[in-house]
């Protein structure tokens, strides 16, 4: 949600990250969009596996970029907002490993338990 409320705000830093200046825009849509449908995947019992996936996933995808900012960048602004906002860039680095960590670990407990259902 804080990605919409400042929406410029979002884009300007995907434009300072890298090479996306060029596809800050098309980037920073498909990020917003992407979050939105994991959210309703993860909403309802018969699609939330999918949503976990996606969200394990994208989750995957961020934590390299950090790792990658974290190694070949000197400073990038983090255009995350709440609490990840302010935190440090070796921080949320943390808190997306053990993001991927509790994703990972809930799609265990749900291929568990579906195998027991059978």
């Amino acid at each position: 949600m804080s990605k919409l409320m400042d929406f410029s705000k979002f884009q300007m830093q995907l434009e300072q990250a890298f090479s996306f200046h060029n596809y800050a825009a098309i980037i920073s849509y498909a990020i917003i969009i992407l979050e939105l449908l994991i959210v309703g995947l993860l909403c309802y019992r018969r699609t939330r596996k999918t949503g976990l996936v996606f969200s394990l996933v994208l989750m995957t995808v961020f934590t390299c970029y950090i790792f990658v900012i974290l190694n070949f960048k000197e400073h990038i602004p983090c255009s995350c907002g709440g609490i990840l906002e302010k935190m440090g860039w070796t921080e949320h680095l943390y808190f997306n490993i053990a993001s991927v960590i509790l994703a990972s670990a809930a799609l265990l407990v749900i291929n568990k338990n579906n195998l027991k259902s059978y």
